[in-house]
């Protein structure tokens, strides 16, 4: 841990100061010269560790900016497939002035207990326009759930889709043809029907679509949202999504 750090703080340090390391050419002191500069570093280092810090915070700041920045382009680059597919779920203020879209799995812990925080946002906010991309990615369970949310999506409307998904993301217990069995009946579905378009080939078109585009986006977990023109990866409360939508109507 002390190794990382060290490493971690030079880098910062010298990311962050390129005048110092412009002044002279490093490669062409003596071993002596470099030695001794090695020490007057160290040593006003230790009186003054407060730099390292400042250092760090500067060079993840730029870490972070940079990172925003990629994945500002990504989402302009990917846009249609993010906003405007034509088969994903699409839900809230169908003209609201802010765009998030929501990648899930229905047997991931966090995604659960974001489905709450995330429906009180677009019930409360009024003006978000919601968009859910499934993302199976924790096995059968989760392949079984999206497919069915799919299938109920393709055959059915987005009513009954949503009270699916509502479902899928309650649901406790094994996810086989019994539970959706269960939940068809809920949404006033044909259970027979759905379980046999589960296996359609335009339900394994749509799942691939998504997992290419959440690839392509660099997802490998879930929840992961965008949120207008920025990406968030993994859960966050209620109060902070508020604050990061209140953030983004006001750049």
């Amino acid at each position: 841990m002390k190794l990382n750090f060290a490493k971690a703080a030079a880098v910062a340090l010298f990311t962050t100061l390129p005048a110092a390391g412009n002044a002279f050419d490093i490669g062409s002191m003596t071993d002596a010269e470099r030695q001794a500069f090695r020490d007057e570093v160290r040593a006003y280092l230790l009186d003054n560790p407060e730099v390292l810090i400042e250092a760090i915070n500067v060079l993840e700041a730029r870490k972070a900016e940079a990172q925003a920045s990629g994945d500002a382009a990504m989402i302009s680059s990917y846009a249609d497939q993010l906003f405007n597919d034509g088969y994903s779920y699409v839900g809230g203020n169908l003209n609201g002035d802010l765009t998030i879209v929501e990648f899930i799995d229905y047997r991931c812990g966090y995604c659960r207990r974001a489905h709450p925080e995330v429906a009180e946002l677009i019930r409360s906010d009024g003006n978000i326009r919601y968009i859910i991309k499934e993302f199976p990615i924790l096995g059968a369970d989760s392949e079984f759930a999206s497919r069915f949310a799919v299938a109920v999506k393709q055959t059915m409307d987005d009513e009954a889709y949503y009270t699916a998904h509502d479902a899928l993301m309650t649901h406790n217990g094994a996810m086989n043809a019994a539970a959706v069995r269960r939940i068809a009946s809920k949404i006033g579905g044909d259970a027979d029907a759905l379980l046999a378009a589960m296996d359609s080939a335009e339900v394994t078109q749509i799942l691939q679509m998504n997992r290419a585009l959440g690839q392509a986006m660099q997802i490998s977990g879930t929840p992961s949202f965008v949120v207008g023109d920025e990406m968030l990866r993994g859960y966050l409360p209620l109060a902070s999504m508020q604050e990061l939508v209140a953030s983004k109507r006001t750049r």
